[in-house]
């Protein structure tokens, strides 16, 4: 059973700048679709970025131009670089996994296509 672990938050000001790792651990990361989410309280997991085909990404309106998704098979591991901080992007935020059983990955957003989640690292930025 594949197993992530997510590290890398802090809390920094407005504008700043952190690097989560997600690390994936007890399978071959290649196996699987991988996908970066968050939540704040009161708020449903939003997706934020999501692999499609370990070529590219899909980006959530909320961080596209600011966060960078990246992979590596090799260190079993995903990485999302986030710059030009903001208050609202103060979040619990959460690496994803779901089997790729049909050779391909989407990219998807959505929280349900996904069965396998770490427990999360926050991330607060101040103003």
């Amino acid at each position: 059973q594949v197993r992530l672990a997510e590290s890398g938050g802090d809390s920094v000001e407005s504008g700043g700048s952190l690097r989560l790792s997600c690390q994936v651990s007890g399978a071959p990361l290649g196996r699987y679709c991988m996908a970066w989410f968050r939540q704040s309280p009161g708020n449903e997991r939003e997706g934020i970025a999501g692999a499609i085909n370990y070529r590219s990404t899909r980006y959530s309106e909320s961080v596209e131009g600011r966060f960078t998704y990246s992979q590596s098979n090799a260190e079993s591991a995903l990485y999302l670089q986030m710059t030009d901080l903001k208050p609202e992007d103060t979040a619990m935020y959460f690496c994803a996994a779901v089997e790729n059983i049909r050779g391909s990955c989407s990219g998807s957003l959505r929280k349900y296509d996904y069965d396998v989640w770490g427990q999360g690292t926050q991330v607060t930025v101040s103003s």
